[in-house]
């Protein structure tokens, strides 16, 4: 029978496994949210990697430094979803405004479109010390 430290011992590392397998768990089912098809036939993943692969050509090598720059707060681990998922928000703005080139306004644009609302202060910070006028893009951050 068990008894004394080991039995301690024994039920913190089942407690430790659970949260672990439902942390893992809870992450792997989003994704698997994010690859179902909707109406169209496509999940939100195919089409961020189609407005991607749509405007790679489009993308000059400063504005993908300022996308880096903006991800950079993002923890390593994340940050390459979160510039997948950005930089196909701005893709799809371009390709719907039918743009020659990335702009910073878009850039801009489309990483508050792409960003969830407690990220913003992020962006904040980073467009101030760009020194980066944000009045334009207030409306967006509401």
């Amino acid at each position: 029978m068990l008894s004394g430290w080991f039995l301690w011992f024994i039920l913190f590392w089942i407690v430790i496994l659970i949260s672990l397998f439902a942390i893992g768990g809870f992450f792997m089912f989003r994704k698997f949210l994010k690859r179902l098809p909707k109406e169209d036939g496509k999940s939100d993943m195919d089409w961020e990697e189609y407005y991607v692969g749509q405007t790679k050509h489009l993308w000059p090598p400063d504005l993908k430094e300022l996308l880096e720059d903006l991800v950079s707060p993002v923890p390593e681990l994340f940050r390459d979803v979160a510039r997948q998922k950005i930089a196909g928000k701005i893709g799809e703005l371009a390709v719907k405004e039918r743009v020659s080139s990335i702009t910073e306004d878009l850039v801009i644009r489309g990483y508050i479109l792409a960003t969830p609302k407690r990220d913003h202060k992020f962006l904040r910070k980073k467009l101030t010390e760009r020194q980066v006028n944000m009045t334009p893009y207030e409306h967006l951050f509401s």
